[in-house]
């Protein structure tokens, strides 16, 4: 299983690497992918929006299941990744194939910097998942 060091995670299995500028790029985790399978699609209808710490921002469909995508910080939705998007590159198992890079499915302002502290580091998601 694929962990990353340089990123911090949630127990809803997304990671957050936080870039320059209080932004934040968000997906899903190796274990997550792995667990639902072959994703056929991505919805993401926020864009724009300012959400709460553990609001849903989207939902993940997979052959088995559907899920709900957790916001890991307060913040706004700036950018749905284009490569997942159906009406753009309309490649969602780019998230089965590259979780941590071109998989990746939202960027976020950050507006409450604090909440990074609530998140899990790499050992302590190990351990989740273990």
């Amino acid at each position: 299983m694929d962990i990353q060091e340089n990123l911090k995670y949630t127990k809803e299995h997304e990671w957050v690497r936080i870039e320059d500028d209080n932004i934040a790029i968000i997906g899903i985790t190796d274990f997550a992918q792995s667990e639902l399978g072959e994703i056929v699609y991505v919805e993401v209808d926020t864009i724009g929006e300012s959400l709460s710490k553990d609001e849903v921002f989207g939902t993940i469909e997979a052959v088995k299941t559907t899920s709900e995508l957790f916001l890991p910080l307060t913040g706004k939705i700036i950018e749905f990744n284009p490569q997942l998007d159906e009406n753009d590159g309309d490649s969602p198992d780019l998230v089965n194939s590259d979780p941590y890079g071109e998989g990746w499915i939202i960027k976020l302002e950050i507006e409450n910097t604090e909440e990074i502290s609530d998140l899990l580091d790499a050992t302590a998601y190990k351990e989740l998942i273990s």
